[in-house]
């Protein structure tokens, strides 16, 4: 991503479950939003009504028990409904994963992702598995399955146009899921400092058409591999 990429909205996304994400950051955006304008007004009004003026006696308040009832009786209203309603978007990114997806290892190291797919035999962690740099290929309408790892510091796996993005820890093998909706060539970023070359540790996730994405795996899977 360039400066030129750069925009005050979200990129468009492309996963099954971004709509969803999208629509509660902006429900949340709005209402905290509308809040900061109103108690910032209220904030400034304050300041100009009751600025300090010669012959003025102070008066003191000590509020009001039925206005403070009400507005924590509200943002608890608020708090509930933003919290059920992202409980199920949350299962569905974290829990519900698909039955039939595709797996495959993403390990984080500095300053590089190693994406390892299984081979011929459709099953990880045999001799036949390949190993790419700094890309995942999938294929479109069909789940990807991530056990996502980390050999050295905290990483954080970044998808923006899929609305994917999921810290990755040393000794740990944490499940990330996502299904594109549209082919093309998308981002990948680290979201964790995780060093000098941070900045450096983009790649690029590749959508194929189901039949591309065969291909692609089948030439994949043939390349000569370098000794161990």
């Amino acid at each position: 991503m360039t400066w030129s990429d750069w925009s005050w909205v979200l990129p468009e996304a492309f996963s099954t479950f971004s709509d969803d994400v999208d629509m509660i950051y902006y429900v949340i955006l709005w209402v905290t939003g509308i809040i900061f304008v109103i108690t910032e007004g209220v904030l400034i009004y304050f300041l100009v009504r009751y600025r300090h003026k010669e012959g003025r006696k102070a008066t003191y308040d000590h509020g009001s028990s039925k206005l403070e009832i009400v507005w924590t009786t509200a943002t608890l209203v608020v708090c509930l409904a933003l919290g059920i309603v992202s409980k199920g978007v949350w299962d569905t990114m974290k829990i519900d994963v698909p039955e039939g997806a595709m797996e495959i290892i993403v390990t984080a190291q500095q300053f590089e992702w190693h994406v390892t797919y299984p081979g011929p035999d459709g099953a990880l962690g045999t001799a036949d598995d390949f190993e790419v740099l700094n890309q995942i290929h999938a294929a479109v309408d069909e789940p990807v399955w991530i056990h996502l790892r980390a050999t050295d510091v905290l990483h954080s796996l970044f998808l923006p146009e899929m609305r994917v993005k999921q810290d990755a820890v040393p000794g740990k093998d944490i499940p990330v899921w996502f299904e594109a909706t549209a082919t093309g060539e998308y981002t990948i970023g680290c979201a964790e400092l995780c060093g000098i070359g941070h900045t450096t540790m983009n790649g690029t996730l590749t959508i194929h058409t189901a039949a591309d994405f065969q291909a692609w795996a089948t030439a994949q899977a043939q390349r000569p591999r370098p000794r161990p």
